[in-house]
């Protein structure tokens, strides 16, 4: 590989490392503008291991939305992030694909408990890219849960009532 090949995959590295990043931000920070941007215009999103749906963006972006609102604070780490180049699927062009583990802690909207409760998840991404003229974007994104936990005011169930908002 020439140097110039070698500084080529290092850019294209670095860009869709960013697309990463500013998913999770776009998620964290509620920008559900941002959200759709990411994405190409025939991009989709699949959340069903998380409980969620599976659709295009601007839908599940709509969906994230009104769902998300009960957790004001939501940080996702993405780590371990591993790029491939190469075809994604069907796809000709320039493409890359993204396995990442994540850890997702979220806090419940305020209760009349001293300390709101937290939900917190892990598992993993498979981002598909595409490089498109405006740059790299999502063509699909999917996650696949592998645990979660809830904080104790969300799990100890009061004496008759239910274990909390997701029993």
């Amino acid at each position: 590989m020439t140097q110039r090949a070698e500084l080529a995959t290092v850019i294209d590295r670095l860009a869709v490392d960013e697309v990463i990043t500013a998913y999770a931000v776009a998620v964290d920070d509620g920008d559900w503008t941002a959200y759709r941007r990411l994405f190409t215009p025939d991009g989709r999103a699949d959340y069903r291991s998380s409980g969620g749906i599976e659709g295009p963006a601007p839908g599940i972006a709509d969906w994230l939305a009104e769902n998300l609102a009960l957790f004001p604070m939501r940080q996702h780490l993405i780590v371990n992030r591993r790029i491939r180049f190469g075809a994604l699927d069907h796809d000709t062009g320039d493409t890359a694909r993204v396995r990442a583990d994540y850890l997702n802690p979220m806090r419940f909207t305020a209760t009349d408990t001293p300390t709101p409760p937290d939900l917190v998840c892990g598992g993993r991404y498979d981002f598909g890219l595409v490089r498109t003229a405006e740059g790299w974007r999502l063509h699909r994104v999917t996650v696949e849960e592998k645990w979660r936990s809830l904080s104790a005011e969300v799990t100890a169930a009061p004496r008759g009532g239910s274990s909390g908002p997701l029993s």
